[in-house]
């Protein structure tokens, strides 16, 4: 069986240590889920290449072919990991505002994997008050363990590395146990009648 795992960063720079814990948890769910034979598609969502869409897609109400894609991509997929940045104890307003144009039903029972960085561990609860509460709204299901990753967090010890595979194993077995639909979009009509009651075909109203 092939899994899909979308990961959006909202990392501002490149490269960036929210770009590289996201890639870290990739890894680390993959590894997981290939234990079970299972191939793995990693797609990743870079929010900085979409600012301006984003921005647009605020403004008018409508979303480009780029971000469309995107946001597309997400909704189908198995798993997402969902990494920002820590700025005045919260997340960032790219992220932010990149949830801001998804379908609120969107994301319902998807699982989640939530992960944060920042220069200090001071903002080390901003997962639990600002993330969690955000994916609740969304009904998405968060896995217990997050993990937040501060600047000194990348040398010494391997604590971090431990976290990470941790929070990986947890949304492998979120996936495994998924049994969630994914959305249909109920502007699609059919186009093509099939006896036994299958549609052929479908296009946008």
């Amino acid at each position: 069986m092939s899994r899909s795992i979308a990961v959006v960063s909202a990392g501002l720079s490149q490269p960036s240590s929210t770009r590289l814990l996201a890639d870290r948890l990739a890894e680390a769910t993959a590894r997981e889920l290939a234990l079970d034979g299972e191939s793995v598609d990693i797609h990743v969502i870079e929010l900085r290449d979409l600012a301006t869409d984003v921005t647009n897609n605020l403004v008018t109400g409508f979303a480009s072919a780029k971000l469309q894609a995107e946001i597309d991509r997400l909704t189908a997929a198995d798993g997402v990991i969902a990494i920002t940045p820590i700025f005045t104890t919260s997340y960032s307003g790219l992220f932010k505002s990149f949830i801001d144009v998804l379908d609120p039903e969107s994301l319902r029972r998807m699982p989640v994997l939530l992960g944060a960085t920042g220069g200090t561990e001071r903002h080390s609860l901003a997962i639990d008050y600002a993330l969690r509460p955000l994916f609740a709204y969304l009904r998405a299901d968060a896995v217990p363990t997050a993990v937040y990753a501060a600047s000194g967090d990348w040398g010494g010890d391997d604590v971090l590395g431990e976290r990470i595979d941790r929070a990986g194993a947890d949304l492998a077995e979120a996936v495994r146990r998924s049994r969630r639909v994914a959305p249909v979009d109920p502007l699609a009509v059919p186009l093509g009648f099939d006896p036994s009651g299958a549609s052929t075909a479908t296009r946008r109203a």
